[in-house]
């Protein structure tokens, strides 16, 4: 009776997905709420994400689960929020950076491969599956990638890609708050929750056809195949719907929080260490290619300064190699301009979506009949 009950209980741990999802929601909640009192930049995205990582290696009994439709949501209330840092000012002033905005993505792609050549030197791993891995700002266009091209171990490129993108979203708001960019978060803080509780008052009734819009928005980006669809269909929907004149609000801090949390705990369950070979050397070597790529972003960034008039903190946002909606939480916290952040980040986006897929698969058919033709 007590072996029936016991396996019946263990049944429910491993096939009820609401009991996963109470469980990992639990602590992705404790993650936030710990990061928040010990005063750490963008507590409920880095909270959520470092809790899940440690208690899916501490909790091997719990198949941890995270529903994608919650990431999506997060995303949605991201795009919003991007959406409306743009008016027809902003959007003259990233006409006129274009030509920069091609220059700075390029340079930094050339870097991430520079990168690759040389973590590939050091680990041994072919060329192709570290430059897969190294992409900034492409994981999922990479990893689609990786599955359609012979010899790419895609293992690695998961873990590389991954791996870098938790990395950067733990490291560049530490950076962020360091002596280094003299940011104050807490007057930021003290900021946003004064423009939270004022905006709250006059959401309704304009949010409700926000809502309807960055929802249609998302399922329309979608269905076209958009890239960061959940992120870039709201945030052009209510773009579109902001320059008409219908006035959006910004959203009460309690729901930015929500929406760093809905992105966090799906981010921290992404890395998968069991299934990698050379854990050790890998780690180190993904930490390394990490490093480089943030060094690379702080060095473009302060060119970038000499050349527009914007803050270090927009430039290194814009420039950083991690994900458009973890940097615009982190512009949002630290006054940095939204719209500048948003751009550089969402060009690269394309940019890899639409132009390195085809480079890639040409270069590396080159590469294999070259090897080839030596044989």
């Amino acid at each position: 009776m007590d072996g029936t009950g016991h396996s019946a209980r263990d049944a429910l741990w491993k096939e009820n997905k609401w009991v996963r999802f109470l469980v990992t929601c639990a602590i992705a909640v404790l993650g936030g709420f710990v990061f928040q009192l010990i005063h750490m930049p963008i507590p409920w995205l880095l909270g959520s994400m470092v809790f899940l990582v440690i208690g899916s290696r501490l909790f091997r009994g719990i198949s941890f689960y995270w529903p994608g439709q919650v990431r999506d949501t997060g995303m949605i209330i991201i795009g919003y929020t991007l959406g409306l840092s743009f008016t027809l000012s902003t959007l003259t002033q990233i006409g006129l950076q274009l030509p920069t905005m091609i220059l700075f993505t390029a340079l930094l792609l050339l870097c991430a491969g520079a990168i690759a050549y040389l973590i590939s030197k050091l680990s041994g791993i072919p060329f192709p599956t570290v430059l897969m891995g190294s992409i900034p700002g492409g994981l999922s266009q990479m990893i689609t990638l990786a599955e359609e091209v012979k010899g790419i171990d895609i293992t690695v490129v998961t873990f590389l890609q991954v791996s870098r993108l938790m990395m950067i979203i733990f490291c560049v708001p530490l950076l962020i708050f360091s002596p280094l960019f003299h940011v104050s978060g807490s007057h930021n803080a003290v900021a946003a929750a004064a423009s939270g509780s004022a905006g709250s008052a006059a959401l309704f009734p304009h949010i409700l056809v926000f809502a309807a819009v960055c929802v249609g928005s998302a399922f329309i980006a979608k269905k076209i195949k958009m890239p960061t669809a959940f992120l870039l269909g709201p945030m052009i929907g209510t773009i579109l719907l902001n320059l008409t004149g219908y006035e959006g609000h910004a959203l009460p801090p309690i729901v930015l929080s929500l929406s760093q949390l809905m992105i966090g705990g799906y981010i921290g369950l992404l890395l998968d260490l069991e299934s990698l070979k050379n854990k050790t050397k890998i780690v180190l070597l993904a930490i390394l290619s990490g490093v480089l790529l943030i060094g690379v972003s702080m060095g473009l960034s302060l060119l970038l300064t000499r050349m527009h008039d914007i803050t270090i903190v927009t430039a290194f946002l814009g420039l950083s190699p991690g994900g458009m909606d973890q940097m615009a939480l982190i512009a949002k916290e630290v006054n940095g301009d939204l719209s500048i952040v948003t751009c550089y980040q969402l060009f690269r986006t394309l940019f890899i979506f639409f132009a390195v897929p085809p480079v890639l698969k040409l270069a590396f058919r080159s590469l294999l009949k070259g090897k080839k033709a030596t044989i």
